[in-house]
């Protein structure tokens, strides 16, 4: 899944993609969110960012869409 997060004061977003579940996301940002606290997202090659929720601007959260692979038409 594709992650994009705005941050205050910053003209680039982050995109990232992760195999976290949408409703895990959506559970630890609200978390994090409520608390004030320090968010970390792990993407599929293991890099970690880290993000104040405090400097928060936007969270999007792409489909979750499998990937097919092979030359099948649709």
């Amino acid at each position: 899944m594709e992650i994009k997060i705005g941050v205050r004061q910053s003209q680039r977003e982050i995109v990232l993609e992760t195999d976290e579940s949408a409703t895990e996301l959506a559970a630890r940002i609200e978390d994090a969110v409520k608390a004030e606290a320090l968010l970390t997202f792990t993407d599929t090659k293991g890099r970690q960012v880290f993000v104040p929720s405090t400097a928060l601007g936007y969270i999007e959260l792409g489909t979750e869409a499998v990937r097919r692979v092979g030359f099948g038409a649709a």
